[in-house]
């Protein structure tokens, strides 16, 4: 792009000047990026090796796992190095990478929760056509769409941020990130990423609006099971999804609507965090801890691993 002769790389935002403290914070971002990976890769390995939980819903769990690790992978390993390191530098390049990495997984995780609730609607509404309807084709197909909704959505949002000529390059955040990217464009060329960004707002939005109509049809069917034992089962499929939704968009929200701050500031710099690390933490809690057969072929995985061992 034109502007990468005048800028070869950015600055990214510093916890602390402290040495002992940045290395504070590196050791907590390996803690978070430890758990967070070990929770999705164990979500992803259950579903791979346990066949009873080869179904459209834990398919799309697993795709789920596995954009939030791509997500957090994209953004948390770059800070560490830099915090380990004692340096806030990132390349160009780098950037650019980093940023359409994460736009990709975040806007393809708002796409399939929103397949997921498709799912559910299906399972619970219909269950007689529930096979024909969500059988493997249109499983990979879904998934599909979404991955490449999510490419469209990265490739716009990478070329509406990085055409505009920046002024500074120093990025008021830990990764390359839409807001501080956005401020410090100083060419009327940064207006294509701001309608991007709403019109990517307005679809998050519209997407909301159908999981809560969605859910509204899946509870009202479900309230109209006669026994008390498949309602809960229903619920119990429909609650830590709905849970899932509600604080990846929450947090989504609260992190892009608000306005960029002037200076750097650590309580920005932990609500990024918090946006950025809290729902892939939390995913696998709350799948593992509301479903049965999640934590059966957990107790599997883990009891073979652990045989597995000990015979060596």
């Amino acid at each position: 792009m034109d502007n990468q002769s005048s800028i070869s790389e950015f600055l990214l935002l510093e916890f602390s000047e402290i040495r002992e403290l940045q290395i504070l914070q590196f050791l907590l971002f390996l803690i978070l990026y430890l758990a967070i990976a070990s929770g999705n890769l164990l979500i992803i390995s259950a579903v791979v090796f346990d066949h009873h939980l080869h179904t459209p819903m834990y398919f799309f769990l697993m795709i789920l796992a596995i954009q939030d690790l791509g997500s957090v992978s994209a953004i948390i390993p770059k800070s560490m190095a830099n915090s380990l390191n004692n340096t806030r530098h990132i390349s160009y390049s780098g950037c650019v990478v980093q940023f359409f990495s994460f736009v990709f997984f975040e806007i393809s995780d708002v796409f399939l929760l929103t397949v997921m609730a498709c799912d559910r609607y299906v399972a619970i509404c219909n269950p007689l056509q529930y096979v024909i309807v969500m059988n493997r084709q249109v499983c990979a197909q879904m998934v599909a769409g979404v991955w490449f909704i999510g490419l469209c959505f990265g490739l716009l949002h990478t070329g509406g941020t990085f055409s505009a000529s920046f002024c500074s390059n120093v990025v008021n955040q830990f990764y390359c990130d839409i807001p501080q990217l956005v401020k410090i464009s100083c060419s009327n060329s940064y207006l294509t990423e701001v309608a991007i960004l709403a019109i990517t707002l307005v679809t998050e939005l519209g997407g909301f609006v159908f999981i809560i109509v969605t859910y509204v049809l899946i509870f009202t069917a479900v309230l109209r099971i006669p026994s008390a034992q498949g309602r809960k089962k229903a619920f119990s499929t429909c609650l830590p999804h709905l849970t899932v939704f509600s604080v990846f968009m929450f947090t989504g929200w609260f992190a892009y609507l608000r306005p960029p701050s002037d200076k750097p500031s650590i309580l920005n710099y932990i609500l990024t965090a918090i946006y950025s690390f809290v729902p892939p933490l939390l995913n696998p809690v709350i799948y593992s801890m509301r479903n049965k057969d999640i934590k059966v072929a957990l107790a599997k995985l883990l009891a073979s691993v652990c045989s597995f061992l000990c015979s060596c």
